[in-house]
């Protein structure tokens, strides 16, 4: 992997892991057309840390408030919605990773993530705040991030739409959602670097590996503040068609050109 990839791949990760696109459908479908075929996992390691440094940029007063006081009610809401996150992700780990590898399914999830952002959108507005989202809302939309995991679901699109399918407010879905994503990057960084660790350092320079954390800060920060404007304003619908289209175009590649595939 060379700058130019590594600074458009941090890119692509910061633009779309807070949209509800799917920041990992499109890493391994930018990698395939870029030509990536090294193992890039120490890559992908870094660049969701470089969102994740995004999520406390936009919400360092509630991560402080969170370390001042852990046992406030929205700690049990993060706590409740990880565990499910984290059951899913151990028990079909090696599942998801061959899907990543094979990229075979990414038409099909492009186009369920659409289908789950088209329907959340025409929820009318929720009214649960923090006070009075309970443990089972909590648990759901972390079951939903759960199923994110498989490559071209929207870990966003589908935490956030879990929220709305809950009658979570827009305003605290969007906020649950992003802050939830504090534990489920943090957890799969842990589980992703013990690979890296048994199979050793991946050849990649520390120039490339720093500017795709630095870009996909930038551009995280900036898809988050855009996504809660967009959330707020109730125009999620354009994001399905965006997948939509994307999803179709996939299938088309895979099944009938092979061009990327």
């Amino acid at each position: 992997m060379n700058l130019i990839q590594a600074i458009l791949l941090g890119i692509i990760q910061g633009a779309t892991e807070f949209l509800p696109i799917s920041s990992s459908g499109h890493l391994v479908l930018f990698q395939k057309i870029l030509g990536v075929e090294e193992p890039t996992l120490t890559f992908d390691i870094v660049v969701h840390l470089g969102t994740l440094v995004a999520v406390f940029a936009v919400f360092w007063k509630d991560i402080i408030s969170l370390l001042r006081r852990p046992f406030q009610r929205l700690t049990l809401l993060l706590i409740a919605g990880t565990i499910p996150t984290g059951i899913i992700g151990i028990v079909f780990k090696d599942y998801f990773e061959e899907l990543f590898a094979s990229g075979r399914t990414l038409g099909f999830e492009f186009i369920v993530t659409g289908l789950v952002l088209f329907f959340a959108e025409n929820l009318s507005r929720g009214y649960k705040d923090v006070e009075e989202t309970s443990l089972l809302d909590a648990a759901f939309v972390g079951l939903m991030q759960g199923a994110a995991i498989l490559p071209a679901i929207s870990r966003s699109g589908l935490t956030i739409s879990g929220a709305l399918f809950r009658n979570m407010d827009r305003d605290f879905a969007a906020r649950f959602s992003f802050l939830l994503s504090i534990p489920a990057i943090l957890g799969a960084a842990v589980f992703d670097m013990k690979d890296v660790l048994e199979v050793g350092l991946e050849n990649l320079d520390s120039i490339s590996l720093g500017a795709g954390f630095i870009f996909a800060a930038i551009f995280g920060y900036i898809s988050i503040k855009y996504m809660i404007g967009m959330l707020k304003k109730g125009k999620m619908r354009v994001f399905s068609y965006y997948v939509f289209i994307l999803g179709t175009l996939v299938l088309i590649d895979q099944y009938l050109i092979h061009i990327f595939f």
